[in-house]
């Protein structure tokens, strides 16, 4: 990738690394919508259950994205080294370490359950459900964890087309199942999971092999300086995924007060955050496509054009989202009706859509911040973002609008602590733009 100076050539850059992504994350965020829209058919326990599985899985995620994370970061300087074979063992030992991470993490999962859900407050009417389903969802959430880590070995290796595709492919096989596991299997809420688990696992075969034919995997690590690559790894790492777990943690705490408010309002917050995932897509392309470019131009020094490129991206996600937003909101009644038969699901899905998509601008803003001060080398400062989001703007303002006025608080609270932790975050961003600047004062 070659650094052009002029604003157009950067857009232009900054399009053709996120297309791809783009259309993959949507894509992803497509069948996780409809897996709402289909299990919100079998009635509202079965809705509430996903409700509650939702911040778990957002917990998993955090971690692989974390891993990946660091990936992107250190192939991709190792590339540019010229070392491709530690390079390629880089790969396998991201994939074995990333691949036994998750492993224990959702074991943890399962046996820590009973816990969990105490934390959450799911009621006892709930938990079978929620046992049955966890099983196989544990079990699409490790292979979801594995295509990740294949998918961040392409990105750090400059391919974003086999991962975009792939996530396309997966989440048509997934939509195409569902209805299939689900309803004619008569499987019910566990088909879901399992409709997962098949599409995960037909990715797998296709995405590891390639690896391998492009030689991007090795797997002969007692070549490596496991020692060096281990810290190395974990340097990038563990900040990066503190910072990943934060929101999971702030959903399970949010989650936890919602559920004081009955299984109703559960439901339609789990409705609401998975529109909000598809919501956010943009963003999330824009996080995993420009941290490979703001780390090349920060080491050629060029500051002036990482915050013309930061700017650009900016200034896109407000527009976007606040028009994304005003969209939400028009289409509020109609959504709240497709997504659920449950009348007080419905109500309170209506309420939703009329107020926190407003504040998408904020949030997406927060998140492609903690994205490029990771990419800046400034990963404590992406940890204090995420951190602030969570224990300054979000969840205080969470608490104190259900104290106000019950759970139409709450969700104006969620409206003005997102908006906050935008404004926040920026701030931090130009703090440690200014920090950099003094350490490459020629630029």
């Amino acid at each position: 990738m070659q650094n052009q100076p002029q604003s157009p050539s950067l857009a232009r850059q900054l399009y053709q690394m996120t297309w791809p992504m783009l259309f993959g994350v949507l894509s992803l965020m497509t069948f996780q919508l409809t897996d709402s829209a289909f299990v919100g058919q079998l009635g509202r326990d079965p809705l509430a259950a996903l409700g509650f599985t939702v911040p778990m899985q957002q917990l998993v995620s955090g971690m692989y994205v974390g891993l990946g994370i660091a990936t992107t970061a250190i192939i991709s300087r190792t590339l540019g080294q010229g070392d491709n074979l530690r390079a390629q063992r880089l790969g396998g030992l991201v994939v074995t370490i990333g691949a036994s991470l998750a492993l224990i993490l959702c074991l943890s999962v399962w046996l820590l359950q009973t816990g969990i859900l105490n934390f959450l407050g799911a009621e006892d009417q709930l938990r079978p459900a929620i046992r049955e389903y966890w099983v196989p969802w544990l079990m699409s959430a490790w292979l979801g964890a594995l295509l990740y880590f294949g998918y961040a070995v392409c990105r750090a290796n400059g391919d974003t087309k086999l991962p975009g595709y792939m996530m396309i492919a997966t989440s048509l096989l997934n939509i195409a199942l569902d209805p299939l596991y689900i309803f004619v299997f008569g499987w019910g809420l566990p088909g879901a999971a399992w409709a997962t688990i098949t599409a995960f696992g037909i990715g797998s075969l296709v995405v590891f092999p390639a690896l391998v034919k492009r030689q991007w995997l090795r797997f002969d690590l007692l070549q490596l300086q496991l020692a060096k690559a281990i810290k190395q790894l974990g340097g990038i790492m563990a900040p990066a995924m503190v910072s990943q777990l934060m929101p999971p943690l702030s959903a399970m705490l949010a989650t936890s007060l919602v559920a004081g408010f009955g299984s109703a309002a559960v439901a339609a917050w789990g409705l609401g955050t998975r529109l909000e995932f598809f919501s956010i897509v943009v963003v999330l392309a824009l996080t995993m496509s420009m941290p490979p470019m703001i780390g090349r131009m920060l080491g050629a020094g060029e500051l002036d054009n990482i915050r013309k490129l930061v700017r650009i991206a900016v200034r896109f996600v407000v527009v976007w989202q606040l028009v994304l937003g005003l969209v939400w909101l028009a289409a509020s009644g109609l959504v709240s009706t497709l997504f659920s038969r449950d009348g007080d699901v419905q109500d309170i899905l209506l309420s939703y859509l009329l107020r926190v998509p407003l504040s998408y601008s904020g949030l997406g803003v927060c998140m492609l911040m903690v994205s490029i001060n990771n990419a800046l080398g400034l990963p404590m400062r992406a940890l204090l973002i995420s951190t602030l989001r969570l224990f300054a703007c979000y969840l205080p303002l969470l608490w104190l609008g259900a104290q106000v006025s019950g759970l139409t608080g709450l969700m104006s609270g969620a409206l003005v602590g997102n908006l906050f932790a935008g404004l926040m975050a920026y701030s931090l961003y130009r703090q440690g733009m200014t920090r950099l600047r003094q350490k490459y004062p020629a630029t």
